[in-house]
């Protein structure tokens, strides 16, 4: 991942940790609204309601897009949600017509949105995934050579979720894969975890910001729905949130990390725990020990004797 990675390979966090606790080798488990009619005639409404989840994710946080885009100006224009038996009106049909949608740039054809508010019908993390290999809903879709969906357990005990694709996941289309990742792996083997088995390993967004910069608001915003249906598909019993930009997008909040790591948080009923990004403790590797108390926390709420 990215948050300013660097190359050096931290020391093994699993043996610093056995200086402060003894772990056991393996984790034990766990044993109507109204209806409403949407015209079929309206112009891909799937990608209306997740540019309409995007302005809702970008409000809830605080943040605010510079300016709507004339296609999501259009779309709102043009779409029409008729209460039953009413006709639909000229400019949805027209709309409607074959050709009105352009093909998605660098990505073939647009994507259909995860509906936010309930889990498609027959939706699975394959389709969900076919959906964001194509998706254009930021300015990323433009330089990104490959979409980082995740990887990992589809029924997972814990969903790990971190900030962005770095070069090296770009490059291979897998989250976590530099020294980071490395050292990621080691924190989660030191408590039972492992992305093979048990775990899943998801992104804020799929795609690369450039430089590895931080997500733009209005980039977060964007793929979020993706990351909610992950969620729901996944159910996991808890998450770890590796960093503040993970933290804070999806918990809602713009508190800081140092305060987010301090106390337990839910997501739909999800138990949440924000730690440091792995990167961070490569630069600093005096965040080890925090970061260890952290994972404890984790491995208490997901039942690890």
């Amino acid at each position: 991942m990215m948050d300013n990675e660097n190359s050096h390979t931290a020391p093994d966090l699993a043996a610093t940790a056995t200086e402060k606790a003894t772990i056991a080798p393996d984790l034990t488990m766990d044993a109507a609204a109204p209806e409403l009619t949407i015209d079929a005639a309206a112009p891909d409404l799937a990608d209306l309601f997740l540019s309409l989840d995007t302005i809702g994710s970008a409000l809830s946080t605080g943040m605010r897009l510079e300016r709507p885009s004339g296609e999501l100006l259009e779309r709102l224009r043009s779409a029409s949600i008729a209460a039953p038996g009413v006709a639909p009106g000229p400019a949805a049909a027209a709309s409607a017509a074959p050709g009105a949608d352009a093909a998605a740039p660098n990505s073939g054809t647009a994507a259909s949105a995860p509906n936010s508010a309930s889990d498609e019908a027959g939706e699975t993390l394959e389709t969900l995934r076919d959906k964001a290999r194509t998706c254009a809903r930021c300015v990323l879709s433009s330089t990104r050579k490959n979409v980082v969906f995740g990887q990992g357990a589809e029924k997972p005990l814990v969903l790990v979720v971190g900030e962005g694709p770095g070069a090296e996941e770009d490059s291979q289309g897998l989250p976590f894969v530099g020294a980071s990742g490395q050292l990621l792996d080691k924190m989660l083997f030191s408590i039972g975890l492992d992305r093979r088995k048990n775990c899943y390993i998801a992104n804020i967004v799929k795609c690369r910001p450039p430089n590895n910069r931080e997500p733009a608001p209005d980039e977060r915003a964007a793929c979020m729905p993706y990351l909610r249906q992950q969620i729901r598909l996944l159910s996991p019993k808890a998450i770890l949130c590796a960093g503040r930009t993970a933290a804070q997008a999806l918990l809602s909040t713009t508190e800081g990390i140092n305060r987010l790591r301090t106390r337990m948080h839910e997501y739909e009923g999800i138990p949440v725990v924000a730690s440091f990004h792995p990167s961070a403790l490569l630069r600093d590797p005096t965040l080890k020990r925090p970061a260890w108390e952290d994972l404890k926390r984790l491995r208490d709420l997901i039942g690890h004797d």
